[in-house]
């Protein structure tokens, strides 16, 4: 049941980084999406999605993996 858990919370800032993408893509095919005044809003808007999915997904498998220490001894936690 955990292991479903943790899927969902990997793939719904997946899928806003996904979403992201779209409307950065859509933006640069001059497409512009209902709810967005303009072109350049609708990119600034997709990108932080984007930033905001891929940080959230990079964050969670670098604090798994410094947990199971597979990381390089700079980034690991020193006790004191």
């Amino acid at each position: 049941m955990s292991r479903i858990i943790a899927l969902i919370i990997m793939v719904i800032p997946g899928l806003i980084a996904a979403f992201g993408i779209k409307l950065m893509r859509d933006m640069t095919f001059g497409i512009l999406q209902p709810p967005i005044p303009f072109l350049w809003v609708q990119f600034l808007i997709g990108l932080l999605f984007f930033l905001g999915g891929l940080s959230f997904v990079a964050g969670f498998i670098f604090y798994r993996d410094r947990k199971r220490n597979k990381v390089q001894k700079k980034f690991s936690r020193v006790p004191k």
